[in-house]
C-alpha cells in the first residue's frame, strides 16, 4: 500500500521491521505494507490515509454490536479496577464470570446449561475435542476417539482446531489433521452438486455422515462437529434437505453432535444462535466472536446438561487456561449481552435489516460476473462466475482477490473466498448503510468485469 502520509510509512515500517501478520505472506507484505486502521465507529473504520471504510465484515465476523460503544469500554474498566485478573483453578471463581455463565444459559437452547470459558473459538475446539474424549472414557467407552468433520470447514488454526478444520491449505503445513479426525463432505452445492437439485445434493451430502460412522464402527466415533453454516468456507448455507436429515442420523447413532457455533452464533443469523435457526439440539456448542462484540477476546464451550452429569462422575477434567473466565472479559461480555437484549438488536435483525439485506444482495443477481447469491441473516455469499449456466469459473485469474482489492480501494470490506465475495456486517447496520453496501458492492463488480475484459 503506497502512502504519502509520513506516519503511515512509519508504521508500516514498524510492520515490515517486527511484526508476523497471521494468515500472511511476510514477504509480500514485508513488500506491499499493510493497511493501518486508526479508528472505527459504528460500522465504518478509518485508515491512516483519512479514508472511511464501510466494514462489510464486523471486523472478523464479531463485532456484533458496532464499534466506539463506550459502555463495554466503561465496563472493562470498572472491572479493572475492582479485579483486573485471577484465574478459574484450585476451586476458585469470580462473580463476573458466574453471572455471565448464567447469563448465556438463558439466551442458549433449552437444556444447555452450563459453560466452559476459554480465550478464543479455536482454544473452545480444542477443549471440545478433550471433553468429548473424557465424556466417552467415563462412560467405559474410551475408544469413542474419532471426531468426524466436514471438508472446508472452518474450526480454528490451533493444532486441534486446524484439523478439525477441513481446509486443506491448512493442513499442508504442519503434518495435519492429528489422528483421530476424518472429514466428510461439505454441502456446498453450488461449487459441488454437479447435475443433482439442490435437495438431491443436500440429502446426499448429510448420508455421508452415516456412510463414514459405519465405515468407522459407532463404537469408535465420539462425535460429530459442524458449523450450522460454513462461514470461512464461504458462507455455505446447506440446502434445506441437509440439516433435517443430519438430525436423523445424529438420532440414530450413539455419538455427540457438536455446533460451532462461533460465527453463526449471537445474532448472526437473526436468532440467537444458528442451532435455533435450523432447530438443531447440539450437545456442545463452541461460542466466541460475538460474544463480546470482539472488544476482547473469549470465547467458550456451552454443553449440555446431560453430558454435565456424566462429566461430574469423572473426577478432574485436567485442563483449563490461565485466561479461562478473564473476569475483564466476562464483564464485557455480560454488557454485549444486555445491549443485545436490551435494544432488541436480534429482533430488529430478524424482522427488518436481515430481510433487507438479503433482498438488496438478490438484485446483485443480474450482473454478468453474478452465478450465485445466498445468505441467511446478516450473513451473505456472492459467487463470481465466467458462465452463469455451467457455474464455470475463470480459472487462474484470481478474481476474487481482484474484486476485494477493488473494495478496498473504493470503501468497502468485502472478503474473498476463492472466488466467491462474503460479507457479515455489524448486526447494527441500517437499511441506509445496506444501501450504501449494496451500492458500493455493485460498483466493485463493474470494475472487476472491466479489468477481466480489459
Amino acid at each position: 500500500m503506497t502512502s504519502n502520509n509520513p506516519q503511515t510509512r512509519e508504521w508500516q515500517a514498524l510492520s515490515s521491521d517486527h511484526h508476523l501478520a497471521p494468515f500472511s505472506d511476510f514477504k509480500q507484505l514485508k513488500e506491499k505494507g499493510p493497511r493501518i486502521i486508526t479508528h472505527a465507529k459504528g460500522v465504518y473504520l478509518w485508515d491512516s490515509e483519512g479514508h472511511q471504510i464501510l466494514d462489510g465484515m464486523a471486523g472478523l465476523w464479531c463485532v456484533a454490536i458496532g464499534y466506539g460503544r463506550d459502555e463495554l469500554a466503561d465496563a472493562a474498566s470498572k472491572q479493572m479496577r475492582e479485579l483486573p485478573y485471577y484465574n478459574l483453578f484450585f476451586q476458585t471463581a469470580h462473580p463476573p464470570v458466574l453471572e455471565l455463565a448464567k447469563a448465556i444459559s438463558e439466551i442458549a437452547p433449552e437444556g444447555m446449561n452450563h459453560v466452559f470459558f476459554t480465550g478464543s473459538g479455536s482454544e473452545g475446539n480444542d477443549t471440545m475435542l478433550r471433553m468429548v474424549r473424557h465424556y466417552w472414557a467415563i462412560k467405559g467407552q474410551p475408544n469413542k476417539k474419532v471426531i468426524i468433520s466436514r471438508k472446508n470447514g472452518y474450526h480454528g488454526s490451533t493444532v486441534a482446531g486446524a484439523s478439525l478444520g477441513g481446509m486443506t491449505y491448512m493442513h499442508e503445513q504442519g503434518d495435519l489433521p492429528i489422528p483421530g479426525i476424518v472429514h466428510i463432505p461439505q454441502p456446498y452445492w453450488f461449487a459441488e452438486g454437479g447435475d443433482m437439485s439442490a435437495e438431491e445434493f443436500g440429502v446426499w451430502a448429510a448420508n455421508q455422515l452415516e456412510e463414514k460412522i459405519l465405515e468407522l464402527g459407532v463404537d469408535n466415533v465420539g462425535a460429530f462437529i459442524a458449523e450450522p453454516i460454513q462461514g470461512a468456507g464461504g458462507v455455505i448455507v446447506p440446502p434445506d434437505s441437509y440439516w433435517p436429515r443430519i438430525k436423523e442420523i445424529l438420532a440414530k447413532y450413539d455419538i455427540l453432535f457438536v455446533a460451532d457455533e462461533v460465527i453463526c452464533g449471537f445474532g448472526r443469523t437473526g436468532e440467537w444462535f444458528g442451532s435455533d435457526f435450523y432447530g438443531l439440539k447440539p450437545d456442545m456448542m463452541t461460542i466466541a466472536k460475538g460474544l463480546t462484540s470482539g472488544y476482547i477476546p473469549m470465547g467458550g464451550l456451552i454443553v449440555r446438561d446431560e453430558v454435565v452429569a456424566v462429566l461430574n462422575e469423572g473426577g478432574d477434567f485436567n485442563h483449563g487456561f490461565t485466561y479461562s473466565g478473564h473476569p475483564v472479559a466476562a464483564a464485557v461480555a455480560l454488557e454485549n449481552i444486555r445491549i443485545l437484549r436490551e435494544e432488541k438488536i436480534i429482533e430488529r435483525v430478524q424482522s427488518e435489516t436481515a430481510p433487507y439485506l438479503q433482498k438488496r444482495l438478490r438484485e446483485l443477481n443480474d450482473h454478468p460476473l453474478v452465478g450465485e447469491v445466498r445468505g441467511v441473516g446478516l450473513l451473505g455469499a456472492i459467487e463470481l462466475v465466467k458462465d452463469k449456466a455451467t457455474r464455470a469459473r475463470y480459472e487462474g485469474k484470481g478474481v476474487g482477490m481482484i474484486c476485494r482489492q477493488f473494495c478496498f480501494d473504493n470503501g468497502l470490506i468485502m472478503r474473498a473466498v476463492g472466488d466467491t465475495m462474503i460479507i457479515a456486517p455489524p448486526l447494527v447496520i441500517s437499511k441506509t448503510e445496506i444501501d450504501e453496501l449494496v451500492a458500493k458492492a455493485r460498483k466493485c463488480l463493474d470494475l472487476t468485469l472491466s479489468a477481466l475484459q480489459g
